[in-house]
């Protein structure tokens, strides 16, 4: 059996990955969230919650968990809390048996023939202002984990795209460049990553590094 804690269980991500193990024999999930009123309304009324801001989370409150998936998400005027809750995560488990899962996004991946980073013309999108300090900001937790050598963490990025939709029947991986798939589009679905990172999981391929997947069906 294999203890699983989801911070941010209640948000898109984190809910498909949260509803995914729960259904799967293999995991005694636990959902760490800030607001149980919404949490019962998108997990269940049976899931088990912890009910607790993440910045207050201990390491007692943690430390019962094999994995730890770090799944947080915060408004683009917060969004250095990204990189304050992964030194935090980090801290706690310096030298421990623990895993930890970071949800990352797109905007630190490498892509055109300049190999420049996404982040760039994220920067350039219509109405970006609003929202670019999140991919800016884990842009700076990616970098910091990339540092850390004393803890067994892993970090997954999703394609240009992060949405709802279908799990993927095909999907295709790399490590620092942004993929696109067989029809020239660049996406990952929130269920294509809950399965992604179950079977991680499950079957750890990747240490100390980040990975992302797509969509290629």
């Amino acid at each position: 059996m294999i203890k699983l804690g989801i911070i941010g269980a209640s948000g898109k991500a984190g809910s498909a990955l949260f509803k995914k193990a729960a259904a799967d024999s293999e995991f005694e999930v636990t959902a760490f969230v800030r607001d149980e009123k919404k949490a019962r309304t998108i997990l269940g009324p049976k899931a088990h919650l912890v009910v607790k801001d993440a910045f207050d989370l201990t390491k007692d409150d943690l430390k019962g968990q094999d994995v730890i998936v770090d799944a947080f998400a915060t408004a683009p005027q917060m969004a250095y809390l990204h990189v304050d809750l992964a030194t935090k995560l980090i801290a706690l488990f310096r030298n421990e048996k623990q895993r930890l899962v970071f949800i990352l996004g797109a905007g630190s991946l490498k892509t055109g023939e300049d190999q420049h980073l996404f982040v760039e013309d994220i920067k350039k999108m219509p109405g970006a202002d609003s929202w670019v300090e999140i991919p800016k900001n884990q842009l700076l937790e990616l970098n910091f984990l990339k540092d850390v050598v004393n803890v067994d963490w892993v970090g997954v990025s999703p394609g240009a795209e992060f949405k709802l939709g279908p799990a993927a029947q095909n999907t295709l991986y790399g490590q620092d460049d942004l993929l696109f798939n067989d029809h020239g589009a660049s996406f990952t679905t929130y269920d294509t990553m809950a399965n992604v990172l179950i079977e991680e999981i499950k079957h750890p391929k990747h240490h100390q590094i980040r990975f992302t997947v797509i969509n290629n069906d």
